[in-house]
Formats: structure tokens, sequence, C-alpha cells
């Protein structure tokens, strides 16, 4: 079942919204703000957005633009503003489509279909194999010689976003957001502790790792290469 998050002040559209979707089989989380949005989005983590830009708190511009900080959720916009540079601006900011009110949901419910097909993501290996350990991204388990390594729901928060994008730069802004919630920026101290913490149970000498590497002043990359 696929999770939507609407975005909308309006009260008598975001309940249609809301109804029309879970009678077509979606997961609906319903927010009247921005910053509800937000929240919601950090939480639970939806497969598409559907973001107002007429907010009472933060412009749906803005919005997007935080999102985006953080996330890849595709992003549809609704919005009664037509005008062409406004849809620019969304775009820009990270929107992956616009859709101008008044609309037909038969309309929005294709473009919704499109945008979950455009994020499929393409299918990896379920699990990570290493010389000194494997990672089950599936089962959410790390295993060492058949025995399951035991780390907290934060560590494997982080180690599950790094292995998931092995071998690549994961910035410090990218980890704080996705792991603890969009309005984390400049809490390093959390992600030097949990990456201690996590080298401290999967390195083989913690002094010296060799997987969970860190990229002094930018951030952490997972490389799993045999030593």
């Amino acid at each position: 079942m696929n999770k939507v998050l609407v975005v909308e002040d309006e009260g008598p559209m975001r309940r249609a919204l809301g109804i029309s979707l879970r009678a077509r089989g979606y997961d609906v989380d319903l927010a009247e703000s921005g910053a509800k949005g937000l929240e919601l989005a950090a939480r639970h983590h939806p497969d598409v957005v559907i973001l107002d830009l007429g907010l009472p708190d933060i412009d749906g511009v803005d919005v997007a633009r935080a999102l985006r900080g953080w996330s890849s959720v595709p992003i549809i916009v609704l919005s009664a503003r037509d005008a062409e540079a406004m849809k620019v601006e969304a775009l820009d900011a990270g929107a992956d489509d616009y859709v101008t009110k008044p609309f037909g949901m038969d309309e929005l419910l294709a473009r919704l279909r499109a945008a979950l097909r455009r994020a499929t993501p393409v299918e990896e290996a379920a699990v990570v194999a290493t010389p000194d350990f494997s990672i089950d991204l599936a089962a959410k388990q790390v295993r060492r010689d058949g025995t399951e390594i035991r780390l907290t729901p934060t560590e494997w928060a982080v180690v599950e976003m790094l292995v998931r994008n092995r071998g690549k730069l994961v910035t410090q802004q990218q980890l704080l957001q996705q792991v603890w919630g969009p309005e984390y920026h400049k809490e390093t101290h959390y992600l030097r502790f949990y990456i201690s913490q996590i080298r401290r149970k999967l390195e083989p000498d913690p002094s010296r790792p060799h997987y969970f590497i860190t990229e002094p002043g930018m951030g952490y990359r997972f490389v799993p290469t045999e030593r």
C-alpha cells in the first residue's frame, strides 16, 4: 500500500482528497500546514506528497525546498496560481509535477500513479556482504559468522542510509535530516557518537575504520570492498 501525504490547508479539499485516495487503496496522512506536513514526512516517509502552495504558515515552495534537503519523495504541487513563473519556481524548488486548481480527480490520480512509477527504485541486492559481516536490508539485520549483531534503531537508521548509498558520500546534513528529522542541521556531534558506536560493533579495528569512512568536514561513506 502506497503512503500519500496531503498538505492542504483548505478543510473541504483536504477531506475530499483523503476520502478519494483511501477509497482507492492508498494509506493517507493529512496535514493542514507546512510545519505539520514536514513533521509527518519525517516521521512516516511517504511514497508521494501532494502539496498545496498557499499554506498559512510556510509557503509551499519553501516546504518543497525543505523536503528536498533530505528526501527524494515525489512532490505533486496543487495550486490556484497558474502563472508560468510560479510553476517554474515550484519545479525548480524540487516539485515533480504541477496541477492547477480546479482539477479533475481522475487527472490527479493519473499523475499520482505516474509519479509513483517514476519513483519505483531499481531492484537492489537485499543482502550486502563484506569479509567481516553481512547487512540484510530487508530483514534489518547485521550478522557476523551467523550471529546477529544488535544495533539500536538509530544505529540501524544510520547504517541503512549509508549502505543504500554505498560508495557514495552522504553529507552530514543528509544524515541528520533523514535520521533525526528536517529541523536538524548542525547537530554533528550526534553523528560522531553514532558512527563511533557503529564502528565499535562492526569494524574489525574501530580505530582504523575500513568500512564506515569519514570524509572530514563533509560526511560519511560506506565502502564494502574487500580488505
